[in-house]
């Protein structure tokens, strides 16, 4: 198992994508734990993860606001001693035109999808530098780097996050600590079945991807999270993993 003993967090992590890494992460010996605002979700999440023999525990913490990050992260060490592996997974997404979005649906986007991965990062590095080792992952989007229209806040929280881990890898790769990001393409997730439920758009997202598939699993995610979360990425410092089913290579 190759996070055997590792103590992870995972921010979103009773649904999608964060969901999909926290069962694998699990099951490859991790202690995970599953952070979200929703209290009785998490529950569930962590009573499929121990009934599989796996360790996790469910953490509520709102990551748009710094004294809750705070207080998860303190819980979190009280719990298991220690954070290994952080994951910046949890996200929204709202589509509409520029002229229909409200200032406070903006200021809710950036602040889930950017500011709170720099709060979460911001309260677990003194921990990792204290020891000299950590990973932090930021699951980013190919939205990051290819606009899709009716969803500029969104396109601009995911490009913030593809930054936010080219600066903080440029600040504290030389404390043993490796951060990176996961671009994920056209994934199926609760966060997008509005979309998926679009037949018209599915079979544009289909012309997209030289597979002609419009969405790929969040179970197709975790390869690359737990490469990122293991000592196989040693080395790699500030890079983002695409993982999207060749959408970017067309």
């Amino acid at each position: 198992m190759r996070l055997e003993g590792k103590v992870a967090i995972v921010t979103g992590g009773t649904q999608g994508i964060g969901q999909a890494i926290s069962l694998r992460f699990a099951s490859e010996g991790a202690k995970v734990a599953i952070v979200n605002r929703d209290k009785e979700r998490g529950k569930k999440t962590v009573e499929k993860i121990n009934s599989q023999n796996g360790n996790a525990m469910n953490f509520v913490c709102d990551v748009s606001q710094k004294n809750s990050v705070f207080q998860m992260v303190d819980d979190v060490l009280g719990q298991f001693g220690t954070i290994d592996i952080v994951v910046g997974n949890a996200g929204m997404m709202i589509n509409k035109p520029i002229e229909q979005y409200q200032e406070s649906e903006w200021d809710s986007i950036i602040d889930i999808n950017l500011k709170g991965n720099f709060l979460l990062a911001q309260a677990v590095v003194p921990i990792m530098k204290a020891k000299k080792n950590g990973k932090i992952i930021f699951i980013s989007s190919i939205a990051g780097t290819h606009a899709f229209p009716n969803a500029i806040p969104y396109c601009s929280s995911k490009g913030g996050v593809h930054m936010l881990t080219k600066a903080l890898s440029a600040e504290i790769a030389k404390d043993g600590i490796n951060v990176n990001s996961i671009s994920p393409g056209n994934t199926a997730t609760p966060l997008n079945q509005h979309l998926q439920d679009d037949p018209e758009f599915v079979k544009l997202m289909q012309s997209f991807t030289p597979t002609d598939r419009a969405y790929i699993s969040a179970e197709e995610m975790t390869g690359a999270a737990v490469y990122l979360a293991s000592d196989d990425s040693s080395a790699v410092h500030g890079h983002d993993l695409i993982v999207d089913d060749g959408w970017c290579s067309i």
